[in-house]
């Protein structure tokens, strides 16, 4: 492993080891035990052409923990692709950093810097894929439930980022997942191709479907996203009237097996893709999903930047 740019990238072992290494590091984490010593004078630079308060937040303070510096490259201090050419940047970037968290618009940004560069890239999200998340809710289902292989995921909205991000963890860790979107909101036949090659090896079902209540029916997990993505904004109210009958509610959640789980990657819209009672239930554990973020995060800076 030398980048994070998408989890089809990486090998099924190879998630597994950084979900352990989360694991480990959050007990060291609650239990008081430092573990400053593994990025000691290390640099990560972080690209933000997105905003993101949980993103920033858990990188620079899990930096920190792990004894590196975190500095923070907003729009305004770095714009790829525009004056400089991201060539260049990832050339300059290389020789003052130990490694790069891009959180953009475009993936091949992310891929290009991986490319021009001679440091470690982290996938901090772009409109294709957010890889970070997806380990954070690995090893939120882990937790909780004990296990990942013949589970399965439901996702219920917007075939987004997260969903194709999804359908890679899943499949990669013997997950079962069934996507729920409406028509022209589905995830993009590259990634659902995708998965279906690593399904083929890892024994993964793999639904796609237009019905909201058959993905939940029987899930271990369910999971939504917001409806409307930073960019979005004008697709409002045309977004709401397409995506209400996806809303997971009480009786959308009823349908998944009685010790199932919410998860959302948040920020989240109560009243819209997910009803209070829900995400403010006790199956809800949206708020340990974000805390994972750290740890998961962590783990994957001391694996590519610790050599």
């Amino acid at each position: 492993m030398k980048h994070l740019l998408c989890l089809n990238d990486w090998t099924s072992d190879e998630i597994i080891d950084v979900l352990d290494l989360a694991d480990k590091l959050k007990y060291e984490n609650k239990n008081g035990i430092r573990h400053d010593h593994h990025l000691k004078s290390k640099t990560l630079g972080m690209i933000f052409s997105k905003s993101s308060t949980r993103t920033r937040v858990s990188f620079e303070v899990g930096m920190q923990q792990l004894g590196g510096y975190a500095l923070f490259l907003s729009s305004t201090d770095i714009q790829l692709g525009r004056g400089e050419t991201v060539h260049d940047t990832a050339k300059t970037l290389s020789r003052y950093l130990d490694g790069i968290m891009i959180r953009t618009f475009k993936q091949k940004d992310v891929t290009d810097l991986a490319e021009y560069g001679t440091i470690p890239i982290i996938n901090g999200l772009t409109d294709e894929l957010h890889p970070c998340q997806i380990l954070a809710d690995l090893m939120t289902i882990r937790e909780k439930l004990g296990f990942l292989k013949g589970l399965k995921l439901a996702y219920v909205g917007d075939g987004n980022n997260i969903a194709q991000s999804l359908l890679l963890g899943c499949t990669k860790t013997g997950m079962n997942i069934s996507i729920a979107s409406p028509v022209d909101y589905s995830c993009d036949s590259k990634y659902v191709d995708m998965a279906k090659k690593i399904a083929n090896e890892t024994g993964s079902i793999i639904q796609i479907t237009t019905d909201a209540k058959e993905a939940a029916t029987g899930a271990d997990v369910v999971y939504t996203d917001t409806w409307i993505s930073m960019g979005m904004e004008k697709e409002k109210e045309e977004r709401l009237n397409i995506f209400t009958p996806y809303q997971v509610n009480k009786e959308l959640f009823s349908l998944a097996n009685p010790n199932a789980i919410f998860l959302h990657c948040l920020p989240a819209y109560r009243g819209f893709e997910v009803t209070e009672e829900v995400i403010d239930g006790q199956q809800s554990v949206v708020f340990d999903e974000a805390e994972n973020r750290l740890h998961a995060q962590k783990a994957v800076m001391v694996k590519l930047l610790a050599g």
